[in-house]
């Protein structure tokens, strides 16, 4: 039998998996399907990690995430993660003719938290050549083709390298450790419901030039393939795209800060810059207001 599930939402919320879960036992599937962007397809591995049952996933969007076995999820305000072998699709079907509709927008945003994944891949405690080689390559390709999906939306060439480098920068995230910008995002959008894409395209600049001073080697990497500081070129690549410059723009309000600092900080986690609260205050405040980030800055 079979069953047709459209309830996903954002950052995974387990009720709703588990109202997913119980239709597909009512209808005894064998298996699963998940064809959309990043909350379908997160959906689909929650229900996996749960039930074991195998998945194809068919992306349309450029976040990565079918790559990875790693699967977040939201419970009482509060987003964490969890890392499996069963959370892995078994297979994924990249099709350019599927992405042909995603709206400019959506493509650039989608595309710069892919990015995300491979700037932290970076810098990670994890890192190696191999993983690193595929970040650099994954982050030129969207550097390169989500301008072009901006000014011709049916550009099928730059859809195919869109996707070509969400698929690397989605490796990296299944094979190596995230640090501060994946923490910020998972408490921004898990606490106060802030848009998945949205979240990480504002807050990476920011994140990367608070860690910039221990990572020089990374800035120098990320410099030769966006030909800029890429602190200036995340946030230009956000603006060509159209996305949302500031979190106050996505519908957090100003008296939110002080507790998403206090979220950020109460689990230790490793990154690159120890994690301390005035500096990441500032951090905040200033994604708040949409001030461009620098180098050095915090």
């Amino acid at each position: 039998m079979a069953a047709v599930f459209t309830g996903a939402r954002m950052h995974t919320p387990i009720d709703v998996t588990l109202e997913a879960i119980e239709i597909a036992k009512t209808a005894q599937v064998d298996g699963i399907v998940s064809y959309g962007g990043g909350s379908t397809i997160g959906l689909g591995k929650a229900i996996a990690f749960r039930t074991d049952l195998p998945q194809i996933v068919l992306p349309t969007t450029y976040a990565g995430s079918e790559m990875t076995p790693i699967l977040g999820e939201t419970e009482h305000g509060v987003k964490t993660t969890k890392a499996s072998p069963k959370i892995l699709p078994e297979v994924v079907i990249y099709d350019v003719d599927l992405t042909m509709s995603l709206p400019a927008a959506t493509s650039g945003t989608s595309g710069i938290n892919a990015i995300a994944h491979a700037v932290e891949a970076l810098y990670s405690r994890q890192r190696n050549p191999i993983v690193s080689g595929w970040a650099l390559e994954g982050i030129a390709a969207l550097h390169q083709a989500l301008p072009k999906i901006v000014n011709d939306q049916m550009n099928r060439e730059a859809r195919s390298q869109a996707l070509f480098g969400a698929w690397l920068c989605g490796l990296c995230l299944g094979h190596v450790g995230m640090s501060l910008h994946h923490k910020l995002c998972h408490t921004l959008g898990g606490s106060f419901n802030l848009p998945h894409a949205e979240t990480h395209t504002v807050i990476l600049p920011h994140a990367l030039a608070y860690n910039a001073p221990a990572i020089p080697e990374v800035i120098a990497q990320l410099q030769a393939v966006m030909s800029d500081d890429p602190v200036t070129a995340l946030r230009d690549l956000a603006q060509t795209v159209g996305a949302p410059s500031s979190l106050k723009a996505l519908g957090m309000s100003q008296d939110q800060i002080d507790d998403a600092v206090r979220l950020a900080v109460s689990n230790p986690y490793w990154n690159p810059r120890p994690i301390e609260a005035s500096p990441l205050r500032k951090l905040l405040e200033n994604a708040w207001h949409g001030v461009r980030p620098v180098l050095g800055e915090y």
